[in-house]
């Protein structure tokens, strides 16, 4: 799962980036929709003016972290489509808290800079409704937006590009940074924990099979996400059960994702043993969400088919 934000001045690209991502399958969530559903909502004419009035109002009487804490809900929902969300807009350092708060380590912030005289000829050009028509009105609205401390949470982005020349060298700088987040598969990871177990073995259970473990403990149930294959696809061969794997992959198949239940016990001496759902002292239960990948593609990945206990041809990577 990640969540990529983009941040800038206005008319330094962050459209352009999101339409970039957009044609590459992920979607978009736009923070400046949110204020334009509102003015709508209110009846009010959009305008550049208008629209940043809107904002400020919302983030004076709801907190700096407005307009963040309304999009969360939409990026989660998004989520669930590729495991990947762009997020465009972001306006100021309380929205950055807010995102990482929610979304932790998942979340990236991409600083996008370009100088002044370059936007203000893109806002010339693309003729919207609510852009600038003066350096002055552009000015103005650098003002409006570092106000709310912009200025702060570019400096802490995680990446930055600079968008001064060619378009199309710009897309393919955003294609490319874009690409290096798309998860192909997400593993989810769940267990009730018992009154006799030992909270610190499950985790260690866990991250046995999948060392990248994100691991978060609520009241007595674990959960932990991981996007590395490579350690439960090697145990699958260092103990010669490939073709049981492969019945078990097969058999809980839903959708695009895919369910098998693995034995606690085993798992804490780095072996897998598939359970049956209802097992003794709860089972860990492993979905992995299909994203870019078949699930034949992925099958053959991880269990491929086998003759005299050897596989047939293998997958190196998905």
């Amino acid at each position: 799962m990640k969540i990529i934000a983009f941040v800038g001045l206005p008319l330094s690209g962050k459209s352009t980036a999101s339409e970039v991502a957009k044609e590459m399958g992920i979607p978009v969530v736009v923070m400046g929709d949110i204020v334009r559903e509102e003015a709508k909502r209110r009846g009010i004419k959009i305008s550049d003016e208008n629209l940043g009035n809107l904002a400020s109002e919302l983030r004076e009487k709801e907190g700096m972290e407005a307009i963040a804490k309304r999009c969360i809900p939409i990026i989660r929902k998004k989520l669930k489509e590729k495991g990947i969300v762009v997020v465009d807009g972001i306006r100021g350092i309380d929205e950055v808290k807010r995102f990482k708060e929610e979304f932790g380590e998942d979340f990236v912030l991409i600083h996008i800079e370009a100088p002044i005289e370059v936007r203000l000829e893109r806002a010339l050009k693309r003729k919207r409704e609510d852009d600038v028509k003066t350096i002055e009105d552009l000015k103005k609205r650098d003002e409006r937006e570092l106000s709310w401390n912009m200025g702060e949470a570019i400096k802490i982005a995680d990446i930055s590009i600079q968008n001064t020349g060619d378009l199309e060298e710009f897309k393919e700088t955003v294609r490319e940074i874009l690409r290096h987040f798309i998860p192909r598969v997400e593993v989810e990871i769940e267990t009730t924990i018992h009154p006799t177990e030992d909270v610190e073995k499950v985790k260690k259970a866990v991250k046995n099979i999948f060392p990248d473990a994100k691991v978060e403990i609520v009241d007595n149930k674990l959960y932990a996400k991981s996007s590395d294959l490579s350690r439960f696809r090697e145990l699958l061969r260092i103990q010669k059960i490939l073709d049981t794997a492969r019945s078990e992959l097969i058999k809980g198949k839903k959708g695009n994702s895919v369910i098998v239940y693995l034995n606690k016990q085993t798992a804490l001496i780095s072996r897998i043993n598939f359970a049956d759902e209802d097992a003794i002292l709860s089972p860990l239960k492993v979905k992995f969400r299909l994203y870019d990948v078949d699930f034949d593609k992925f099958l053959d990945y991880l269990a491929p088919e086998t003759k005299n206990g050897k596989p047939v041809k293998e997958v190196d990577r998905l």
